[in-house]
C-alpha cells in the first residue's frame, strides 16, 4: 500500500447535467481493480486554466452507470506512486479520462457528492481529506466502485481547460 498521484493536464471539463453520460476527455476517473479493493481518496488539486472567468462546478461524485473499456491513460496525463520505489500491486486500480462508452455521474440523492467549484480563471482549489473523513471507493461496481471528477451543469458550470490530480491510496 502506497500513496499513488492520477494527474491531468489540459482537459476541457465540459459541463454535462447530474445524471448524464460525461463527455469524454472531459472527466477524471478511478474504479477499483477488483470486487473487493478499497481505494481512499486523500487529495483533489484544481487549477483553472482558462483564458476568461469562467464558473466550474466540479464534483466528485460516485457514478451511477460504469464506463465500459476504459482507455488507457497517455500522455500529458499520468498515474504513478509517489514513492519512486513502489510495489506493483497485485489488483490495479483503474485511472482514466476516455473510454468506450463514459461513466455517468450519479444523481441520486444518496449517493455522495463534494462540491469543488471554483473560477477557472486561475483559480485554484485544493481539498485535503481530514483523517478519517477520506472520499473511499469499494471493489468496482456501480455505486461505491468507480468515483468521477466532472463538472455539472446542473451545478452551474461552465466547460474549462482545468489542471487536476488526484491523490489516492490503495488497499
Amino acid at each position: 500500500m502506497a500513496k499513488r498521484v492520477f494527474t491531468s493536464q489540459g482537459l476541457n471539463f465540459t459541463a454535462t447535467a447530474a445524471g448524464s453520460v460525461a463527455t469524454t476527455s472531459a472527466y477524471m476517473a478511478l474504479k477499483g481493480g477488483s470486487a473487493t479493493q478499497l481505494i481512499d481518496v486523500l487529495e483533489v488539486g484544481i487549477n483553472g486554466m482558462a483564458t476568461a472567468s469562467t464558473v466550474t462546478a466540479l464534483n466528485l461524485a460516485r457514478v451511477s452507470t460504469l464506463e465500459s473499456s476504459a482507455t488507457a491513460l497517455a500522455a500529458p496525463h499520468s498515474d504513478a506512486g509517489m514513492f519512486p520505489n513502489i510495489t506493483a500491486l497485485a489488483n490495479t486500480v483503474v485511472p482514466f479520462v476516455a473510454a468506450t462508452t463514459q461513466p455517468t455521474p450519479s444523481n441520486t440523492v444518496t449517493d455522495a457528492k463534494i462540491n469543488l467549484a471554483l473560477n477557472a480563471f486561475g483559480g485554484i482549489y485544493r481539498w485535503n481529506a481530514a483523517p478519517t473523513q477520506q472520499w473511499q471507493i469499494i471493489g468496482n461496481t456501480a455505486p461505491g466502485g468507480e468515483s468521477v471528477l466532472w463538472n455539472s451543469s446542473t451545478g452551474g458550470g461552465s466547460t474549462a481547460l482545468v489542471n487536476a490530480h488526484i491523490i489516492y491510496e490503495p488497499y
